[in-house]
């Protein structure tokens, strides 16, 4: 018998907590309490690869943290593991709720660990390079906007002659870089048949423009995949219920992917205002006593899930419902 696992010796399966950070990854394996740091660098997640072959992993936790957690997410999914990302808000609260409040990067890597350990959060493959690439183009379109902007209310308050050609100046440079974004959003959306696809099918649905459309090619790649409540949920649109004892309270919209809907607001203005079918919706709404945001949040539902079901059905919108 020298040698020889016995049953209750066996490894249990493994939880993966990882924190990411620029320079380095701390990973943290539960139950087995070993904590180690590598590079966040090919180099460093080969040898993490190694480090986890060794154990039993049923799953690894990290959060989302802009570009900085792809690189170890492609390279832990392509060693064969299943990999989560999770919000750093749902992490941060699960701490709390564990009396967790010290914070430094070993405690989030075991808070991740035991985040998966008990919520098992769904495992998901990295994102596409050309998805990821057009995310990168929309954000930094959506930021140039947002200085022009800024830019023009800050020339419509100054009293300086110089300062005016100035921002004029640099007002024009900015709508020259967001043309060129819009440029490349378009290129990188017809070099590829199931993004142009995509496009086509969500440009045909009233109040859905070219941003719009790519704003959610882009920053919801589950459209299409997921149920019409998902994906309202994920683009923050689904109300959920404030209720406790006899008190009900109102139904508001909470979490969710703000940007997207940000995109769908704009595209629900433009529907109320131009499409028949929806200026019904929404006169329907109002003369039940709605207000005027709750009216606009039930558009923008309205046009996700409709996006959504389009989208899975491969068929682009009509006024007549398919025969």
């Amino acid at each position: 018998m020298q040698g020889k696992v016995m049953p209750n010796e066996a490894e249990a399966a493994v939880y993966v907590g990882i924190d990411v950070c620029k320079a380095w990854l701390d990973v943290y394996l539960h139950p087995i309490g070993q904590i180690t740091r590598v590079a966040n660098s090919q180099a460093g997640l080969q040898a993490l690869v190694r480090i986890l072959a060794c154990h039993d992993v049923a799953l690894v936790t990290i959060e989302a943290t802009g570009k900085l957690h792809r690189l170890s997410h492609g390279a832990l999914h392509a060693g064969g593991f299943r990999v989560a990302v999770v919000n750093p808000y749902r992490a941060r609260r699960f701490a709390e709720v564990l009396g967790q409040l010290a914070k430094t990067d070993a405690i989030d890597a075991r808070v991740l660990a035991l985040f998966g350990a008990q919520h098992h959060p769904k495992a998901a493959p990295p994102v596409p390079e050309q998805i990821a690439e057009l995310q990168e183009i929309v954000m930094a379109r959506k930021a140039a906007t947002a200085e022009a902007t800024a830019l023009a209310n800050r020339k419509a308050s100054c009293e300086s002659r110089f300062l005016a050609a100035e921002l004029t100046r640099r007002i024009a440079e900015v709508k020259d870089h967001i043309k060129r974004l819009e440029g490349e959003i378009r290129r990188l959306i017809a070099a590829d048949p199931d993004l142009t696809r995509r496009f086509a099918i969500l440009t045909s649905i009233p109040g859905i423009g070219t941003i719009v459309a790519a704003s959610l090619v882009a920053g919801l790649a589950e459209i299409g995949t997921a149920n019409g409540k998902q994906i309202a949920a994920l683009a923050g649109l689904a109300p959920f219920n404030r209720d406790s004892g006899e008190q009900r309270g109102q139904r508001h919209i909470r979490g969710g992917r703000c940007h997207v809907r940000t995109a769908l607001y704009f595209a629900a203005v433009t529907a109320v205002r131009k499409d028949p079918a929806f200026s019904a919706f929404a006169r329907r709404l109002k003369d039940a006593g709605k207000a005027a945001k709750v009216i606009l949040t039930a558009v923008m539902r309205k046009l996700v899930v409709l996006a959504n079901t389009l989208i899975a059905q491969n068929r682009t919108w009509s006024p007549l419902p398919p025969i």
